[in-house]
């Protein structure tokens, strides 16, 4: 045997070609019986079609679309023993799709028309209505509204509004969701429907102007009767109540869902029960919901559910409908240059994104910054691509401290915020994104402890460095912004020198949460500061609070202290 070996390398070393075209058949054999054997174990079922187009049929769930999971029971719509398969699945179904026979695969229309087949008939849940118009002044789906160009899908579409309770669901320009409960434009043809989702290619998600436009057959339901509206409070009936509130009907039969539900298909987004009489509107002037009253004043019982207040003729019990309250909705960019460059100045994790938001809702145009976050121009905020020094946007976002770049601002808005909250969120958005969260290893790790070092200072001297060499800077405390939002809004929009009227403040307060906030469901169970750390964070917010009352300004918020 070791003179066969000692012939067989002697052979080889004079003939180098043909060991490696040996090597190479023997690779090849090799791969070809793993390829064989991944195919050969692929689930099939005896007489089902393994073409093409009989994996577009109706017997695969379209894994684009998923299952609206959140707004009703999965359990309703699987049979028993039903098995779920991954995306390499083929379909086991013998029912021929009637879209799937006919293939172009050339021009926009087939693709929109094969990225339908398998939504039509999924299990009743979504169902394509068609490509409808649309005009950013009218909206055809006047509802809430998100905006993702990076990572849109038809199912996150969908779900978002489903699971507030929306009847339809339309997408546009390949990254823009609507949800509405009324459809309120023509049709248009469908080969104008035909950009594709940026999150998935495969889909179809309108086109310019044009909405592709789903009904949401099982979700609304659920999502509507059980937390869609957002108790405001009782209040007391306003003078003109008929102007205040244009819309209602009796109700013999009252009840919170009814009253909801009217409010809802009428497009507003209160809804204040009176007794028998269910009355729907817009805060405005007339109602701002400032003053609430005692809740004992509203507390009579509605007709058709005993335990539930229906208020009365003279004390108003308000909810908030899942209506998108559109008055504060437009956005822009400064017609022409601005004469100043506006900052809006925070240390990270004190909710400039937030601010923006508020900002952008009150003025009506579009806020810029100082870096350039892909995530944030993909949810909306259009300035970011912007130059900061470009003053096409109403104020610039910036956690910078260094002298020479806070004299290149005009003016500021300076945002602080409690720093044990600013910190924990800043350490959630480095480690889990703008709305994400830290893991539970980065708390109990290294990561924690060396971030409070090298971040709690820095939260000091944030603040100090702005009210030094700020030359026009208009404090504003976070907890005050969320505590008193009209108030504080209307004195940054005054600095920014924007008339905002009264209506248009009133609108964002309905509008304030955005799509940056975090879920309060994944709150850490303990506290993370250590003594030492504690005692090192009193000592920066007696500083900067000796600082704010030195320029004869209010000191830091109460619940600050003690900690």
């Amino acid at each position: 045997m070791a003179k066969l070996l000692l012939k067989l390398q002697r052979y080889f070393r004079r003939k180098p070609v043909r060991f490696f075209t040996l090597l190479a058949l023997y690779l090849a054999a090799g791969s070809l019986v793993f390829l064989h054997s991944g195919f050969s174990g692929e689930p099939t079922v005896p007489g089902s079609p393994r073409s093409p187009a009989a994996a577009e049929g109706p017997g695969l769930p379209y894994l684009g679309v998923m299952q609206l999971s959140r707004g009703f029971k999965a359990a309703a719509t699987m049979p028993t023993g039903a098995r779920r398969h991954g995306p390499w699945f083929k379909s086991t179904s013998k029912e021929p799709s009637d879209r799937g026979k006919s293939r172009d695969n050339g021009g926009p229309r087939s693709r929109a028309v094969r990225g339908r087949s398998g939504r039509e008939k999924e299990e009743d849940r979504a169902r394509y209505v068609g490509c409808y118009e649309d005009n950013t002044r009218q909206r055809t789906l006047r509802g809430m509204s998100f905006f993702d160009y990076k990572k849109m899908t038809v199912f996150r579409c969908q779900d978002n509004c489903a699971e507030r309770g929306y009847l339809y669901a339309g997408l546009e320009f390949g990254a823009e969701c609507y949800c509405g409960h009324k459809i309120q434009a023509s049709n248009a043809s469908e080969s104008e429907c035909n950009m594709e989702c940026k999150g998935e290619r495969s889909n179809t998600c309108g086109g310019i102007n044009r909405l592709s436009i789903y009904r949401l057959e099982l979700a609304q339901e659920s999502a509507r009767r059980y937390g869609s509206a957002i108790f405001r409070g009782c209040f007391r009936r306003p003078e003109n109540v008929s102007i205040a509130l244009p819309a209602s009907q009796l109700m013999l039969n009252m009840s919170v869902d009814k009253c909801v539900d009217f409010c809802t298909e009428k497009e507003f987004p209160l809804a204040a029960l009176a007794g028998t009489t269910c009355r729907c509107g817009f805060p405005s002037t007339l109602f701002p919901l400032h003053e609430r009253e005692d809740e004992q004043l509203c507390a009579h019982k509605c007709a058709a559910e005993e335990f539930e207040s229906c208020g009365s003729a003279d004390f108003l019990l308000v909810y908030q409908t899942q209506v998108q309250d559109n008055r504060c909705m437009d956005r822009r960019f400064l017609p022409s240059r601005a004469k100043q460059l506006v900052a809006l100045a925070s240390f990270p994790g004190a909710g400039n994104t937030w601010a923006r938001h508020l900002i952008e809702l009150a003025t009506g145009f579009y806020t810029g910054s100082y870096y350039f976050d892909g995530s944030l121009y993909n949810k909306g905020f259009k300035g970011e691509r912007d130059h900061w020094r470009s003053g096409r946007t109403i104020c610039i976002k910036t956690h910078e401290s260094g002298q020479k770049e806070i004299e290149s601002f005009d003016s500021a808005i300076l945002l602080i915020r409690n720093p044990y909250k600013a910190l924990m969120a800043e350490f959630n958005r480095k480690y889990g994104g703008h709305i994400g969260f830290a893991a539970h290893a980065h708390w109990k790790g290294k990561e924690w402890p060396e971030f409070v070092a090298n971040y709690a200072p820095w939260w000091a001297t944030h603040t100090l460095d702005w009210l030094r060499y700020g030359k026009k800077v208009l404090v504003v405390h976070f907890e005050d912004l969320k505590r008193d939002l009209f108030v504080q809004l209307q004195r940054m929009v005054a600095l920014l020198g924007v008339t905002a009227c009264e209506d248009r403040l009133l609108c964002v307060e309905g509008q304030k949460d955005g799509n940056f906030k975090r879920s309060g469901l994944r709150k850490l169970e303990y506290d993370p500061y250590t003594a030492e750390m504690r005692k090192a964070i009193s000592g920066y917010i007696r500083t900067v609070d000796a600082a704010l009352k030195l320029r004869n300004l209010s000191g830091v918020p109460e619940d600050y202290y003690p900690r």
